[in-house]
């Protein structure tokens, strides 16, 4: 075991050291973001970096271990990001195994927020230097740090601090604010007014029983949503013909889940599992993200379930669904967007995405979760899953389906699957076709060793690891990316043609994409009616408009976007940080009226319906992102600018009227 002594030579780009007692050393991290040099780590033997961490601010904080090389610009390679509660002695523990690539969302301490490893596999002979950086921030943040650890060996750190951070509604402890629930007496008479309120009707006299529009035919309705493109902008129709843009949120679920296990003692209130009536709410997590390596026993406990239980008694679940469409219709919201409750799908009037509840996969992946493509095993996993369309396959409130949400393996900028077909030492399908394809093109080992300027004895050299063969020359280069393309339009056409086979009537929409990390990642866009991006901007026009850019010629959905505060509930803003409730609402309108502005936009989907738990969900995201906070209730100055929008998003749509110029005040998000 090595410990590391902060020194003043450590410091970076605007660190200042206040002070240091008892071992604990206190840092003021510039606004602009700063960091420690941490020269031990590069050359070190030990697998394991840990310490404690404390923010000294009355938000959550984020800060990353990133990792720089030689010869390769001023931006990190790779890092690990990490979330903080504010004032919790917190401890940290990163693996450095973690920078081989092999996982995207590690498992997280007790007591701490969610982990997240950015960019590419690294080799210990490149790096140049490791920092611990804080990230950009709205002000200067001060920071506790202590018992800064080498070993070989997990870390066992002291127990959590013992005091109470969640009230028994499951709201924040550590701050108040306007609209916050002082007991239960309030909780029922405001859900009692909000029942009273949910009419169950769409607001504006033009809109269609699904929601679209009825100023606009598109066609004479099939019975089922479909998209055409006319003058060059892309719509999507209802079932009865009328335009139709997609606006609501994720995760319509009732309440919300809060991760437990191992910080019981912050929680004023906590039942047990055996309880009669509120162990309904406890969930075990059967998984972390894919992530097999958790060490954890995951307990999820529903405070926005038990509280919705504490107003309605047995009947809370229907009311809550009687409630929620009821709300979401009343501001203008004609869609419910992914992960939302299945119960309430095709049961409620409103209109519906879903997704392929689990996407092929094969027993041997590529990299994280790119599946042996080339392979009978990944065909056959496809039929399997498309199965799933069945139930759902003559619904006319559902718009369509994702294939998939966010894949892993595309989190890696530029990322040649080629390469990882070759480095991965398995010997997969993809490998052998691919050295197939090399013999066909090259005919003798001489010829790709000239061209690709290496000296291997044999085509079968290649089933051994090879570490990044696209940049040995140019020709290899072209080579991996052809042959990568290859996989990619396998990735998409094999399991959509199967999903075809099952529900020939609804729209595929896609997958998600977290980004477009590579241009390549459009490959085999023509098997989709939708095309479908995950985007976090406070405008999304340029986002769009790549896609379009890229030859892509589908309407486009975007299926998450958000924008958090401060000012109320949890502790962090989530990906786009706003200074207040108000903006919070000014910037929904703003994103939404520019997706409906540009010819290719046709919906977008908040994510999400309701604020994560305070003290994280199931995977330590901690956002005041909701429509409604964990007491059911809607943030009127967010509602108020849903429902100002919605009547508005039509005409916006057709190009009568611009998207509106009034745009909120952005900060620093705090986002893990």
């Amino acid at each position: 075991m090595q410990v590391i002594e902060i020194r003043e030579e450590m410091f970076e780009g605007g660190v200042a050291f206040l002070q240091k007692k008892d071992g604990v050393s206190r840092l003021r991290m510039k606004a602009e973001g700063a960091g420690l040099l941490l020269p031990e780590v590069i050359d070190c033997e030990e697998r394991y970096l840990s310490f404690y961490l404390k923010v000294c601010e009355e938000h959550s904080a984020v800060l990353a271990l990133r990792v720089y090389v030689k010869d390769e610009g001023s931006d990190p390679v790779f890092d690990v990001q990490f979330g903080i509660l504010p004032g919790i002695r917190t401890p940290i523990c990163i693996d450095r195994s973690w920078m081989d690539g092999h996982i995207l969302f590690p498992e997280a301490n007790e007591g701490q927020l969610k982990q997240v490893c950015h960019g590419r596999r690294v080799v210990p002979e490149e790096i140049d230097r490791i920092v611990l950086e804080a990230l950009p921030a709205f002000h200067d943040q001060i920071f506790e740090i202590s018992d800064l650890t080498l070993s070989e060996d997990v870390p066992v750190f002291d127990l959590l601090q013992d005091e109470k951070l969640v009230d028994k509604l499951g709201q924040n402890k550590q701050k108040q604010w306007k609209s916050k629930i002082t007991g239960e007496q309030e909780l029922k008479e405001c859900l009692l007014q909000q029942e009273k309120e949910s009419t169950g009707e769409y607001p504006f006299s033009d809109w269609s029983a699904f929601g679209g529009w009825k100023s606009k035919k598109i066609g004479d309705g099939t019975g089922y949503f479909t998209r055409k493109k006319i003058d060059g902008r892309w719509y999507l129709a209802d079932p009865e013909g009328y335009a139709f843009f997609s606006v609501g949120p994720d995760c319509v679920n009732p309440g919300v889940d809060g991760r437990v296990d191992g910080i019981e003692k912050w929680l004023d209130w906590l039942p047990g599992e055996d309880d009669s009536v509120f162990g309904q709410m406890f969930q075990r997590m059967g998984w972390y993200h894919g992530n097999k390596e958790s060490k954890r026993n995951g307990m999820l406990f529903n405070y926005g379930a038990a509280n919705l239980y504490r107003v309605f008694g047995e009947e809370w679940y229907e009311k809550w669904k009687k409630m929620i469409t009821g709300q979401l219709k009343a501001y203008g919201m004609n869609t419910l967007g992914n992960w939302s409750d299945e119960r309430i799908l095709g049961t409620t009037g409103i209109p519906y995405v879903t997704s392929l509840p689990e996407f092929p996969g094969t027993k041997q992946a590529i990299f994280r979760d790119f599946p042996d493509v080339l392979s009978e095993e990944y065909e056959q996993e496809a039929v399997l899953c498309a199965q799933a369309l069945e139930q759902r396959k003559e619904d006319p409130f559902m718009i369509g389906y994702f294939l998939r949400n966010e894949p892993a393996w595309a989190f890696v900028d530029n990322l040649v699957l080629a390469d990882e077909v070759l480095y991965n030492p398995a010997q997969t399908v993809c490998k052998e076709k691919l050295i197939l394809f090399l013999k066909e093109k090259y005919e003798n080992i001489g010829k790709l060793n000239d061209a690709y300027h290496c000296s291997l004895d044999s085509f079968d050299d290649l089933r051994k690891p090879k570490r990044n063969v696209s940049e040995w020359s140019e020709e290899a280069k072209k080579d991996m990316k052809e042959f990568s393309r290859r996989m990619l339009r396998a990735y998409v056409e094999i399991p959509c043609r199967a999903c075809r086979q099952v529900d020939p009537n609804h729209m595929i929409l896609g997958m998600r994409w977290a980004w477009i990390s590579d241009a390549d990642l459009v490959t085999g866009w023509e098997n989709f009616d939708v095309f479908s991006i995950n985007c976090y901007a406070v405008d999304p026009t340029k986002h769009l408009q790549r896609v379009v850019d890229l030859g892509v010629d589908l309407p486009i959905v975007i299926g998450e976007f958000h924008f958090g505060a401060l000012d109320a509930g949890p502790t962090a803003t989530g990906l786009e940080g706003v200074a207040s409730q108000a903006d919070r609402g000014i910037a929904y309108r703003y994103y939404c009226e520019r997706t409906a502005a540009h010819p290719y936009g046709v919906g977008c989907h908040y994510f999400q319906c309701y604020d994560q738990f305070a003290l994280g969900r199931f995977d330590g995201e901690n956002y005041n992102i909701g429509l409604f906070d964990i007491c059911s209730q809607a943030y009127p100055e967010m509602m108020n600018k849903v429902k100002e929008c919605s009547s508005e998003i039509y005409t916006v749509k057709a190009g009568i009227q611009p998207p509106t110029g009034e745009k909120a005040e952005s900060i620093p998000m705090i986002a893990y």
